[in-house]
């Protein structure tokens, strides 16, 4: 994650928050946390000395990762994640892992070329003939569309079965899904469509998660 990648979420988001030693990429960027959540295994005292201790959140349980930890204790209409989908393989799972299990709390993950971010009931989105679109299973889903050269309805999709990478936009793009667990895949130029169409009355919003 470097600092332009930060750059364009704050440009469309009002405050920060910090998972654990992301506070070290925005101390490092001259920016000060509104909030840092997290175990606080790795954000070393030194830096930790730089933010004022009411916005310090220490979660110390280990159950789940610092990204999860985050996402479920913000309250806002939508979050912008930057830096959950860098070089490790495992921890860009398991923030898709949460995307899924926190289906209720509306969430776009940055990546270097692409934005990844959970299907709501419905997503509406003005796209053009030939924009790249994938979808991925994170459960047995299924799901309605328009607007795609391979289309999904009747497939029923799973992550060891049908999935829907690499598909294309054939024009203004309309997906309908029955459950949350489908993840959406588009470059970062559709990140300013995404953020309204997830915040559009009409998408509709996944229930919390029992437990």
């Amino acid at each position: 994650m470097g600092p332009e990648d930060l750059n364009l979420a704050l440009n469309r988001a009002s405050l920060l928050v910090a998972a654990d030693s992301g506070a070290l990429v925005a101390l490092a960027a001259g920016r000060m946390p509104d909030a840092v959540i997290g175990d606080m295994d790795s954000l070393p005292d030194l830096e930790r000395a730089h933010v004022p201790i009411e916005r310090l959140h220490q979660i110390a349980e280990q159950d789940s990762t610092d990204f999860d930890k985050a996402l479920r204790h913000i309250d806002a209409p939508l979050v912008l994640g930057v830096g959950f989908t860098g070089s490790r393989v495992d921890h860009q799972l398991a923030s898709f892992n949460t995307l899924v299990r926190r289906a209720d709390r509306r969430c776009i993950l940055i990546g270097i070329e692409q934005i990844v971010f959970l299907a709501p009931p419905l997503l509406e989105l003005p796209l053009e003939p030939g924009n790249l679109v994938s979808v991925f299973p994170m459960a047995r889903v299924a799901a309605r569309s328009q607007g795609l050269h391979w289309p999904l309805d009747g497939l029923e999709m799973a992550p060891d079965g049908v999935i829907g990478t690499s598909n294309s936009a054939t024009g203004p793009l309309r997906i309908e899904t029955a459950a949350p667990g489908l993840l959406v895949m588009l470059p970062r130029t559709a990140l300013d469509a995404v953020i309204q169409a997830l915040l559009a009355p009409g998408s509709g919003r996944w229930p919390a998660r029992a437990g």
